[in-house]
């Protein structure tokens, strides 16, 4: 792949891969990100207007439909797999983009925040060419099926302040990865298809350091703001997401991810209160 051009400001040179629509092209674009912001060749502005970005750089295919109407399909059947493959090659092209959102957007952190969302990236989008090459061995490709623009959806409506994107992205949507990805790999190993339970294997472990990640920086800017973490948590998800956070949760994971047991079981109150409401 050629050297991409960086801009010599961090923010723009993130803008221009976040904008890359071609899969191959933001893969290598997003490997060159880090490594020259580690090296000390992307250099923090202060000078330039934060683009709202309604439309992320993503191919023509997939065709976007609502999520109810994404067909479900059983894992024994080979178009069950693939379909399962492209849903999580969708999750992780879109979580590309959103760590790569979260270093153009919001300027006011510390460096290691950009040095950790930086590693995200690339590591979504190493999990990205996993999930395509194994896509391919089965016979398919990324944009063969449909998908939907849910995770893009949560961008833009966390897109105002970091302490919520910290809180809704990595602490509700990729912890809800670690949530379901274990039951997945088990039912994959059943129906002889251990291939595809390993790669979904190295998601797992790297999605617990994005969690915790987010868990890290979302307490640090509760800290500055003077907020109780567990609480403010609790607060957005009625406010803001206006849902629970669903389980069964991967205990494990989460713990290692940067919740704790006090805080899973309150998770676990606030979802069986809002079904007990919803059910009246």
């Amino acid at each position: 792949m050629p050297k991409l051009n960086l801009a010599k400001d961090l923010y723009a040179a993130t803008l221009s891969c976040l904008l890359v629509t071609d899969p191959d092209e933001k893969i290598n674009a997003v490997s060159q990100l880090q490594p020259a912001w580690l090296a000390g060749d992307l250099l923090r502005s202060e000078a330039g207007v934060v683009e709202k970005i309604t439309r992320p750089g993503r191919p023509a295919q997939p065709e976007l439909v609502l999520p109810k109407q994404m067909k479900q399909r059983k894992l024994h059947h080979l178009e069950g797999r693939i379909a399962l493959l492209h849903a999580v090659a969708h999750i992780e092209f879109n979580a590309i983009n959103l760590a790569l959102d979260a270093v153009y957007r919001f300027r006011e952190m510390p460096d290691a925040y950009y040095s950790d969302w930086l590693q995200v990236a690339a590591e979504e989008a190493y999990h990205f060419a996993l999930v395509r090459a194994r896509l391919r061995e089965l016979g398919a490709d990324y944009g063969d099926l449909p998908a939907h623009n849910g995770l893009w959806e949560h961008a833009l409506k966390t897109d105002q302040d970091v302490l919520v994107r910290m809180a809704l992205v990595p602490r509700v949507l990729e912890a809800r990865g670690l949530d379901v990805t274990p039951p997945m790999m088990a039912r994959l190993r059943e129906v002889g298809d251990g291939v595809t339970a390993d790669v979904l294997a190295i998601i797992l472990r790297d999605e617990v350091g994005h969690v915790r990640m987010g868990s890290h920086w979302y307490r640090y800017c509760c800290e500055l703001r003077g907020l109780e973490p567990e609480a403010t948590f609790r607060q957005l998800l009625r406010e803001v997401l206006q849902a629970p956070v669903r389980g069964p949760f991967y205990t494990e994971g989460r713990l290692q991810a940067g919740f704790s047991h006090e805080e899973l079981a309150q998770l676990k109150s606030l979802e069986d209160n809002w079904l007990a409401e919803i059910r009246v």
